[in-house]
């Protein structure tokens, strides 16, 4: 019997889960065993999850689950540098050199247990299968948009919180750019998951927006089209084979670009398009300013979804749970390509 142990977040501010409580019953009734953790900011409350079926476990207990347990989880586990010894299913973000990655990776191979990276599970054209990313490109257009309205006020984006549902983001949005001039927002990576929920918000706000793809970023470089937005979301994972959108001279050189929301968001990787700041940000302190003139902000929050948790968790997963009803067989499928993957970097 396959049994999947859904961890809570230990995170802070962290209250997604990638499994509802109809995906639970869905997986009992084809046989799994499902337990999982109380948790005490969850976005969905554990009850529902027990009257699906369900095993409730304490919080931060998954150290101790049973060997064959299938840890599930969405982000990083406590940094305590403990061996790993079970198969996780979590975003490791561990494959692109970033340092955190490498001391995961290695409390993995010390411990004997199995990595299946979210991030890396596609099918079989090699697309991701299941991915928060519409809800990153939501919520990162709308805190780049808080944060060109402070600046436009003299003053540096606020701490942000977790908003009710998308139409509570967008009117938050609306208020604060209330008489000012619409800003001009380049978006590349348009027609993706991510740049598809940023130009939502952006649209539903009034900002203009550039929609680039593929097509406009073919040639490599540069872009000086960039510099001459007043915003730019970069909606673009960090890969080998991506081009450098802001290179880091782009603080000094002549240009309108005001805020940059990194919505990819991986400062630490040599592959990241963005070049001008070197750390992620947090809800707390939204913004690293860059450059003080003319004015440059950074927006780079790693988990924007989380600021719409109930919205996003729902989304995702009804797009996994097609993938966790085939956990049986983890050589096969979405799971056997993410294995092949761990398998490589542990070679």
């Amino acid at each position: 019997m396959t049994h999947l142990w859904v961890r809570a977040e230990q995170r802070p501010q962290e209250e997604r889960v990638g499994i509802t409580p109809e995906g639970v019953t869905a997986l009992i009734e084809q046989g799994f065993r499902v337990t999982v953790e109380d948790s005490p900011c969850r976005a969905l409350p554990l009850a529902p999850y027990l009257a699906a079926g369900a095993e409730a476990a304490p919080f931060g207990s998954w150290p101790d689950a049973p060997e064959e347990a299938i840890i599930f989880g969405l982000k990083e586990l406590p940094e305590d540098d403990s061996p790993l010894r079970h198969r996780h299913i979590m975003f490791g973000h561990a494959f692109k050199g970033q340092a955190a990655g490498q001391r995961l990776l290695a409390r993995f191979f010390a411990g004997g247990g199995v990595l299946y990276d979210l991030e890396y599970l596609t099918n079989d054209q090699g697309r991701r299968v299941a991915a928060f990313g519409y809800w990153a490109g939501y919520a990162g257009a709308a805190v780049s948009l808080l944060a060109f309205a402070a600046q436009a006020r003299g003053g540096i984006c606020a701490a942000v919180a977790r908003f009710d549902d998308r139409h509570a983001m967008a009117h938050a949005v609306s208020e604060a750019l209330a008489g000012l001039a619409p800003p001009r927002v380049l978006i590349i990576g348009a027609l993706g998951r991510v740049g598809t929920g940023a130009a939502d918000l952006c649209a539903a706000v009034g900002a203009n927006t550039t929609r680039w793809d593929m097509a406009e970023t073919a040639h490599g470089g540069p872009f000086p089209e960039v510099l001459d937005h007043d915003m730019f979301l970069n909606c673009i994972l960090a890969s080998p084979d991506a081009p450098v959108f802001v290179p880091a001279d782009a603080r000094d050189a002549p240009r309108k670009l005001r805020v940059i929301g990194d919505i990819a968001c991986d400062p630490t990787s040599e592959f990241s398009p963005v070049k001008v700041y070197d750390r992620a940000t947090d809800w707390d302190a939204p913004v690293l300013r860059v450059c003080q003139n003319p004015v440059l902000d950074v927006m780079a929050i790693d988990n924007l979804p989380s600021l719409l948790p109930v919205e996003s968790s729902q989304d995702f997963a009804a797009q996994l749970l097609p993938h966790l009803l085939a956990l049986d067989d983890l050589s096969a499928g979405v799971w056997g390509r993410a294995r092949a993957v761990f398998d490589q970097h542990r070679a």
